[in-house]
């Protein structure tokens, strides 16, 4: 697991705890659509807070699938900054459609990191229900329609506009707040010191069976993708994944 989504993983279960019998610090860090002005950290605050164990839950699973891959390739800070600016849009989506609606939960974030590992890899296959294969884009259109779909028709104890918002956060930060993200990668990657039998005859005596799954997912997609295109294709993220796990 990688540094922040574990960060995440850890402060959003501890502050479960602390608030699950404690309502008055519950209602301080809750986003009141109507208390936007005078409550301004709750567009953050909001984001830790959970109403239950199957909330949390899936949230949480939910980060643990799709974040260490995307964490990544943006590095700690970009993850970071789509990550809250994902949450945020969340809870200005459902200040601008449902403004007596008071939302909790870290979806719209989740949303955004979602929307991060469809953009990078928007034809992996996702499982639903563990049975169910659907490519990563597929599934955000699909979740969209449905946000949609359901915010409108006000289906459920469940903060839509907040997963749509989520899902636009991640768009804008990916085309619009740093959009030359790809370019950065494709210029360091040229300019990467040159690879040499000694780095591949290092990489392939990583030990697969003592990673991580998410890890170990990403280790067999990079050396796929030196079979087909060369180790000259590899990013600079890709040769620090490998250069790290093959010092260990």
């Amino acid at each position: 697991m990688t540094p922040w989504v574990l960060r995440l993983i850890v402060a959003n279960v501890v502050i479960f705890f602390i608030t699950l019998n404690s309502p008055p610090i519950m209602d301080a860090l809750m986003f009141v659509p109507a208390y936007i002005l005078i409550r301004p950290w709750t567009l953050i605050s909001y984001m830790f807070l959970h109403g239950g164990m199957g909330h949390i839950f899936f949230n949480m699973i939910s980060l643990f699938f799709f974040g260490p891959r995307l964490e990544l390739v943006l590095g700690g800070r970009r993850f970071l900054m789509l990550y809250f600016i994902s949450g945020i849009a969340g809870a200005l989506l459902s200040f601008i459609f449902s403004p007596d609606v008071p939302i909790i939960g870290a979806s719209g974030a989740i949303f955004g990191v979602m929307l991060g590992f469809a953009y990078f890899w928007p034809r992996e296959p996702i499982y639903v229900w563990g049975i169910l294969p659907i490519e990563a884009r597929w599934m955000v259109v699909g979740m969209t329609l449905i946000s949609i779909v359901s915010g409108y028709m006000q289906l459920g104890q469940i903060a839509h506009f907040a997963h749509l918002g989520g899902f636009l956060g991640g768009y804008l930060f990916l085309k619009v707040i740093d959009p030359g993200f790809r370019k950065t990668k494709v210029e360091t990657t040229a300019s990467y010191p040159a690879t040499g039998p000694a780095d591949l005859e290092r990489w392939s005596k990583i030990q697969r069976e003592n990673l991580h799954v998410v890890n170990r997912e990403e280790l067999d997609r990079i050396f796929e993708k030196i079979k087909a295109t060369g180790v000259g294709s590899l990013t600079s993220t890709e040769r620090a994944f490998l250069d790290r796990f093959s010092t260990q």
